[in-house]
């Protein structure tokens, strides 16, 4: 692709030797055009709250990931937290998971009460199934594998550990819209999946939202009470509850962007196996987690572990890319976590991939040119 200098300084914010590669392009994303014309539409009826367009929202949702049902809900979080208590997990329970997450899953966990157990992770940052058994004590209530990065764990191994213990299976897979497992979507494996929607991810609204996908008719049915105060109709309450609606807004900015999703996914894939035979010549300098045969990895980050990680992350910012780091303290190291007990050299995997993991840009709207930068600079720094 060549280009002329006024185009890229211009376009790139370009500067001899120096380009900028934003983390995410939020603007360009959003099709605000259709997107405001709906909400003008309904600013007619003004039915802010559970209108027709989260129902239509929520079955199109269900279809891409292949469960009957999706219950909208404001935000990943709460699609874990509302789900654990919809099956009655809560204190004296515990639910094992990973420490490399975002907070929000164990805080999910522990919000209703019960204790988050942790697992270590495996190569591929997933948790590690040769370790979950050793985890389970007569307490254990579920299995909450994350599917970190967009990329599942190993959910064949998982759901076979947890039908011979007799446990449930919650998803979280706020990073993994629309991945899947031998085309098997993910939130489609255990009693619940659990997605977010927030700006950053690959299938995003204009704020917080969430979606908690399910087989069970009897759980989506309990979920649509809970996230809505447990209100049967307007004036009749079953049960004190929460509310964690979807709004409707939302859902018209999730139905307009929704049919980008693929395009915007496989975008993704396309520039993560860039990143991946560039760093394939760089040796152990950068080291890419395995990529499983018949796994659809989304990426909704692109992780990869690098040695002298902090400096490469400083050199990086300082020339433009802006590089992120996914996550740098473990959660089992985070002061709320402590009255748990657990302590650095607990999980030797997570930990020393904290010390070295760095995100770099992957989002959809990359030019070849910005993916050639951010490999150049990265060799650069190498000396290579």
């Amino acid at each position: 692709m060549k280009v002329g200098y006024s185009y890229l300084l211009q376009q790139f914010d370009v500067r001899p030797g120096k380009m900028k590669v934003s983390y995410m392009d939020l603007p360009r994303g959003t099709n605000a055009t259709e997107i405001l014309r709906a909400l003008r539409e309904q600013l007619k009826v003004c039915n802010f709250t559970l209108g027709p367009e989260v129902g239509e929202f929520e079955a199109k949702f269900a279809a891409l990931h292949g469960t009957k049902q999706a219950i909208g809900v404001n935000s990943g979080t709460d699609a874990l937290f509302l789900t654990m208590k919809a099956v009655g997990i809560g204190p004296g329970d515990e639910v094992v998971t990973v420490p490399n997450s975002f907070i929000a899953t164990a805080a999910a966990i522990a919000n209703t009460g019960a204790r988050p157990v942790f697992v270590d992770a495996g190569d591929d940052y997933n948790i590690n199934p040769d370790l979950i058994e050793e985890a389970i004590t007569p307490r254990t209530r579920a299995i909450l594998p994350v599917h970190l990065t967009g990329n599942p764990a190993d959910m064949p191994r998982i759901m076979e550990i947890a039908h011979s213990y007799g446990l449930l299976v919650i998803e979280d897979a706020c990073q993994a819209v629309s991945a899947s497992i031998n085309g098997k979507p993910v939130g489609s494996f255990g009693v619940s999946g659990c997605f977010s929607l927030h700006p950053l991810k690959n299938l995003n609204v204009w704020g917080d939202g969430g979606v908690v996908t399910t087989d069970s008719d009897e759980l989506a049915e309990k979920l649509r009470l809970m996230r809505n105060h447990g209100l049967k109709n307007r004036d009749e309450c079953e049960f004190f509850a929460y509310n964690s609606r979807l709004d409707t807004v939302q859902a018209i900015v999730g139905l307009r962007l929704m049919p980008a999703l693929e395009a915007a996914t496989e975008a993704r894939i396309r520039h993560a196996r860039v990143y991946d035979e560039a760093f394939s010549q760089l040796g152990e300098l950068i080291k890419v987690p395995p990529r499983k045969a018949q796994v659809r990895q989304v990426f909704h980050t692109y992780v990869v572990q690098a040695q002298d990680r902090d400096n490469l992350y400083e050199y990086l910012c300082s020339n433009g890319v802006e590089a992120k780091i996914h996550y740098p303290i473990p959660i089992h190291l985070q002061k709320a976590c402590r009255y748990l007990g657990y302590k650095e050299g607990d999980f030797p995997q997570c930990e020393a991939q904290a010390r070295s993991i760095i995100t770099l840009p992957v989002h959809q709207h990359l030019t070849e040119i910005q993916l050639e930068y951010v490999v150049g600079k990265v060799g650069e720094f190498y000396g290579q």
